[in-house]
């Protein structure tokens, strides 16, 4: 009898083992089947003019740590065309958040459209089923507003007896308000920056200008955007330019951009480096906005001036210090 009590003990225990083993087992995978990157998305399927919003999280994301930068993400049409792209720093718990407007001259087809979210080599993606047809913009209806109920009318109350009016104290003078200058506006009495939002329908920001100059109020910046928005994209033929563009720009800024703003050193030498390339730049202020001919033209003349001032022109003096030494000896 009390062999067969121990027998029952012992299967009892193994049981109870067995079943802890399993429990903790499914929970620790469950703990640790999280990705580096996570997103979802509010809507599956998306028609045109919706509101598209993707939240998402980092794993074991460090805020403190010299490596926590901003977490890039790029929208790609069926055909593999960049739409949209963009740039945000997570919060300190490692979760973020940003949207878009699905519609414009790049959804141009229905079809699955790519969300990739990029941080530190690590990329989540997201399919979104884009539907297309007639704009839509949800207007919630107004609530009838409830008629006030009648008030009932006061008991008139007895006039009091008139006061003496005081005498009016003298006003002081109001202090001066501060000067702002240019690209700042007087909020509360300080002057604070006025943020300009690009519109998605023209692509996104210069990011490594942006990161170069410290911010996208630098007058070279806002240079760069006028000559891409007002002259360039004003024709048939530089949109098809920026698009191709894009996809090579958009590929390795945010790389270069992050390097600038980890490295003052690396962020001078940008600077100095793209300075040139803007001056060269002002040569598309020439061209009448709208007109292929011209701004075919001066395009190409810009482009092939930068070959020679940078790839051309460098090859050239290496080439003769080559030279120079080759016959000394």
């Amino acid at each position: 009898m009390k062999m067969r009590l121990t027998a029952i003990l012992a299967f009892a225990l193994l049981s109870i083992s067995i079943l802890s083993y399993g429990v903790n087992g499914s929970v620790f995978a469950d703990s640790h089947n999280l990705l580096p990157v996570n997103t979802s998305s509010n809507i599956d399927i998306v028609a045109n003019g919706a509101n598209v919003i993707i939240s998402g999280n980092l794993k074991d994301y460090d805020p403190l740590s010299p490596s926590a930068g901003a977490v890039t993400y790029v929208v790609k049409s069926p055909e593999n065309n960049l739409v949209t792209i963009g740039q945000l720093i997570p919060d300190s718990d490692g979760t973020f958040e940003f949207s878009f407007i699905a519609g414009g001259q790049l959804w141009k087809l229905s079809g699955d459209y790519i969300v990739e979210t990029k941080y530190g080599g690590n990329t989540s993606e997201l399919v979104l089923d884009y539907v297309g047809g007639d704009l839509v913009v949800n207007t919630p209806e107004p609530e009838p507003e409830p008629e006030p109920e009648p008030e009932p009318e006061p008991e008139p109350e007895p006039e009091p007896e008139p006061e003496p009016e005081p005498e009016p104290e003298p006003e002081p003078e109001p202090e001066p308000e501060p000067t702002c200058g240019a690209g700042t506006e007087l909020v509360n009495g300080i002057c604070q920056v006025i943020k300009t939002p690009e519109p998605e329908s023209k692509g996104g920001g210069c990011l490594i200008a942006t990161a170069a100059y410290g911010t996208e109020l630098a007058p070279q910046v806002q240079f760069l955007r006028e000559i891409r928005d007002n002259t360039v994209m004003s024709t048939s033929s530089g949109m098809a330019f920026m698009t191709g563009f894009n996809q090579l720009y958009y590929s390795f800024s945010p790389t270069i951009a992050d390097m600038e703003r980890e490295n003052p050193m690396f962020q001078e030498a940008v600077r100095v480096f793209i300075t040139p390339m803007i001056s060269t730049l002002s040569i598309m202020t020439l061209a009448d906005s709208g007109s292929e001919v011209e701004v075919l033209g001066l395009g190409i003349s810009v482009i092939a001036l930068n070959l020679g001032m940078y790839i051309a022109a460098p090859a050239l003096i290496g080439f003769k210090v080559h030279k120079h030494f080759k016959s000394r000896k």
